[in-house]
């Protein structure tokens, strides 16, 4: 059995920013229904098939919960769609420790301990999987990103009262350090302060020749309620067409784009806009190379824009790195993604278990819809994407130690090994009464977050 309650990761990565209903909202429900039906069918043929492969009966095989609307028996087996799409189950027989046993070797408790303990681990470790695989696809047609993430923190533009600010940072810094990290990329900065909303965070800034520690306390913000402290990312060059103004002016991959003819450059339509204006006279550009101001003179041509046979005075580069992997690399990559994402959602549990608060940044059902739908929108490579991320968080989310779920199934199996006798049937029934009344109120919780921040009451 397995429950969709997932951290707010999708913003911390900085994928895609969900969007609101609108007249497209057909796309979000077939998005969710898709998104969810892949995960919940994978999590359960992984329990499914473990435990037919032992001999075990299932009675029930289930996508949804509570009523069933639709299915069919097959063999020992109904096959069926529920009512209520938050997750789904597989049902074995004499699986329920409150049931009593009658020693039918096609009950789960008749088998040993190892081949339940592989039965309840299977679901996850096929979430896992889909992960990875879906990921190295998706990487092997098209392996895109800003080209920002990979980049040192090169400090561009510092928001006006922002705690980079108050704490003395600006133009031209480099960070260096972030608590034990040093060198980090963009990537690691933003999800380190995302996690730290409220919580000093410990950084190191180089200013020329000199370095200097400072403590940023990120501000909590939007509805996932994420830190940040005010740095807004820069624009980094990805890719500079051969023969471009760009490549003749100078311009590298890893420049970061500050300002043009005086102008701060938040985003690439800042630039644009400029270049409108400009046409075909040339512009200053300010870049910063390996730490180092650098002033360009770059005059924009007419161009055909990407994806579009509209053209526009640009300067022929990309602020984005894009790819086609080969399936080594692609695999290579895709699994350490998920590693890089299992183990911050763990990071973000103990950083709820020390701040209550943080529980503003789980999300459920509703969030995954409006995240599933903005994915949608932006085309199948984003979609999977998300789907492969919602896979993560559903496996370790199962493995959490809490009876009911996968996790907590082995932990009881693990420490009965260890005792070398079952636990009482009467402890078993108090702590599965228990952990069912606290995930129902967790669940409660989580669903109130998604409603809250749908109509931003946080």
């Amino acid at each position: 059995m397995q429950f969709f309650l997932y951290p707010a990761l999708i913003n911390i990565l900085g994928m895609i920013t969900p969007g609101q209903f609108t007249r497209t909202s057909l796309i979000y429900v077939a998005a969710v229904i898709f998104v969810l039906g892949v995960l919940v069918f994978v999590h359960e043929f992984g329990h499914y098939a473990m435990a037919k492969l032992f001999g075990v009966r299932v009675e029930v095989f289930s996508l949804g919960f509570g009523k069933r609307l639709w299915g069919f028996q097959r063999g020992d087996t109904d096959y069926r769609v529920s009512l209520l799409p938050l997750g789904g189950y597989v049902k074995m027989a004499g699986e329920n420790p409150m049931e009593d046993r009658t020693g039918d070797p096609g009950e789960f408790m008749s088998h040993p301990r190892w081949q339940r303990f592989l039965i309840a681990i299977a679901g996850p470790a096929m979430n896992i999987i889909l992960a990875i695989a879906v990921l190295t696809g998706v990487f092997m047609f098209r392996h895109d990103y800003p080209a920002y993430l990979k980049r040192p923190v090169d400090v561009v533009i510092v928001d006006p009262g922002s705690p980079a600010e108050k704490a003395g940072i600006r133009l031209g810094d480099r960070i260096t350090r972030i608590q034990n990290i040093q060198n980090p990329t963009w990537d690691q900065f933003l999800v380190n302060m995302s996690i730290n909303p409220g919580q000093p965070v410990e950084v190191t800034v180089r200013r020329g020749p000199q370095s200097f520690n400072v403590a940023l306390v990120p501000d909590a913000k939007g509805p996932d309620r994420v830190g940040d402290v005010g740095l807004e990312t820069p624009e980094v060059v990805g890719l500079v067409d051969p023969g471009s103004p760009a490549e003749k002016a100078g311009i590298q991959p890893g420049d970061v784009l500050a300002d043009v003819n005086g102008t701060p450059i938040k985003t690439v339509p800042d630039l644009l806009a400029v270049m409108q204006e400009a046409k075909s006279n040339p512009v200053q550009l300010l870049l910063i190379r390996e730490g180092q101001p650098l002033t360009l003179t770059v005059t924009p041509q007419l161009l055909s824009t990407p994806g579009s046979s509209e053209r526009k005075y640009r300067l022929g580069m990309l602020t984005a790195q894009i790819e086609r992997l080969p399936f080594r690399s692609a695999l290579s990559t895709a699994y350490e993604d998920c590693k890089e994402n299992s183990l911050l959602i763990f990071r973000l549990v103990g950083k709820m278990l020390e701040h209550p608060k943080q529980v503003q940044q789980l999300s459920g059902p509703i969030r995954i819809m409006q995240v599933s739908g903005a994915a949608a929108m932006e085309g199948w490579p984003t979609l999977l994407k998300i789907m492969s991320l919602i896979s993560i968080n559903l496996a370790v989310f199962n493995l959490f130690p809490i009876p009911i779920l996968d996790g907590g199934l082995m932990l009881m199996l693990l420490i009965e090994s260890i005792m070398r006798r079952d636990i009482k049937q009467e402890i078993k029934e108090r702590v599965y009464q228990a952990a069912f009344v606290f995930l129902l109120l967790f669940a409660a919780m989580v669903i109130y977050n998604d409603v809250a921040k749908s109509f931003g009451h946080f």
